[in-house]
């Protein structure tokens, strides 16, 4: 076939066709039509967990005292409840318990805070001489570093020249702790009614979740609960652990101001890994600059070795598989918490991984479940399958409550 010169065929025209159009979105590898779907999406998640997380450090004097409150009842709720089976009114039970529990945490704080300001004056003249016995072997031993003895001299007046000043911060820093009164009141407040009428409180906030999904909610709720009684167990355990074998370990070797020190490593354990790691950091120092390098490496070797137990035993034999967090979803979540809301959402950042895990994965993996069967305050339900039920009875249940719910609609 003779094509006149000049002629170019319609194929080849640029722009000439509706389906060149069509060609180029086809032409677009799948791989990469997954990968920015999938960025998009990722984009409006992580966009969402940011403005999550804002509002939460935004309204923190709100948000924190009822995250406080529902980590306490956590830990007091079991209490209550066995309170409750012994035939004692629920409000005794819930009074009997909030001053019992506040009453040992208070009891370590304030043995935390007296002892360490008692024992600052003797902890700094133990520095000076630490000081001096350093000075003395750099300057004399085979590092020869005479200049040194300025930089030394500087520190120890400092240290036993300041110590009504240090003495006077921390009263100042405990006076200003116990001026955030408002919030300790609110997390009582919150606390008790927690204790008290949890379920009504748990039942109303299901009322708004529609009622083709109230079942899962419930039970993703309950779950979330019961890993969160776990966590709050298993970590007084290890914290009680920690203090005793470090406490006595420290108090073996001779180091000054072991009861405070080993109140102090309870407080830290709250916070798992970085908690540890600063308590103990903190006896190690405290130990180099009273007793020397020998005592120091013993402490050293103790709190690795408590550490040791606690990351390879305790943890997996408490918390189970149903708590279990990576270490990286740890560390990344005490960060995340420390810049949202300071030491109390580093407190806060771990124990509400573990309940977001429990909940979204009974969302994932048993959506039909009875909430009557799952217990809240057993940590074995965090993770616990429980019976099936059958499609009739969730019907029923359904039904019951819409009409429920439009009884109520009715009435007001």
């Amino acid at each position: 076939m003779n094509v006149p010169d000049g002629h170019v065929p319609p194929h080849r025209i640029a722009g000439g066709g509706r389906h060149r159009r069509g060609d180029a979105a086809d032409a677009v590898p799948w791989s990469l039509r997954v990968a920015a779907a999938a960025s998009w999406r990722f984009l409006v998640v992580l966009t969402m967990l940011g403005v999550i997380a804002w509002t939460l450090g935004y309204l923190a004097k709100v948000t924190v005292p009822i995250g406080i409150a529902l980590l306490l009842s956590a830990l007091f709720a079991p209490l209550v409840e066995r309170l409750v089976r012994w035939h004692v009114p629920r409000a005794l039970a819930t009074l009997v318990a909030i001053i019992v529990g506040l009453a040992v945490l208070g009891g370590v704080l304030t043995l935390v805070v007296t002892t360490v300001t008692a024992s600052l004056p003797q902890l700094g003249n133990q520095v000076g001489a630490s000081l001096t016995s350093i000075n003395n072997w750099l300057q004399h031993g085979p590092l020869h570093l005479p200049q040194v003895q300025q930089l030394l001299d500087k520190a120890v007046s400092t240290i036993q020249g300041n110590t009504a000043e240090l003495t006077t911060r921390v009263l100042s820093t405990a006076a200003t702790v116990g001026g955030v009164l408002t919030e300790m009141l609110l997390t009582l407040f919150v606390l008790v009614f927690f204790l008290y009428g949890g379920n009504q409180v748990w039942h109303f906030l299901l009322r708004i979740v529609p009622v083709s999904l109230r079942d899962e909610i419930d039970v993703a709720g309950r779950r979330g609960f019961a890993s969160l009684v776990s966590y709050v167990r298993a970590t007084v355990a290890v914290a009680c652990v920690d203090a005793v074998c470090i406490g006595l370990g420290i108090w073996l070797v001779g180091v000054p101001l072991a009861v405070p020190l080993a109140a102090l490593i309870f407080i830290g354990a709250f916070v798992p890994i970085l908690g540890a790691v600063v308590t103990g950091a903190v006896a190690v120092l405290i130990a180099l600059v009273a007793n020397g390098f020998v005592a120091a490496g013993i402490v050293l070797a103790i709190v690795v070795a408590v550490m040791q137990l606690e990351s390879h035993v305790l943890q997996p034999f408490l918390l189970g598989r149903a708590v279990r967090l990576h270490p990286l979803a740890v560390v990344l979540g005490i960060a995340l918490g420390l810049e949202v809301a300071g030491i109390v959402g580093a407190l806060l950042a771990v124990p509400i991984l573990a309940v977001a895990k429990a909940a979204f994965g009974s969302l994932l993996r048993d959506p039909h479940l009875d909430p009557v069967d799952i217990d809240p305050l057993l940590p074995g339900n965090a993770r616990a399958v429980a019976s099936r039920r059958s499609r009739v009875s969730r019907v029923r249940r359904r039904v019951t409550a819409r009409r429920r719910d439009d009884d109520d609609e009715f009435d007001h």
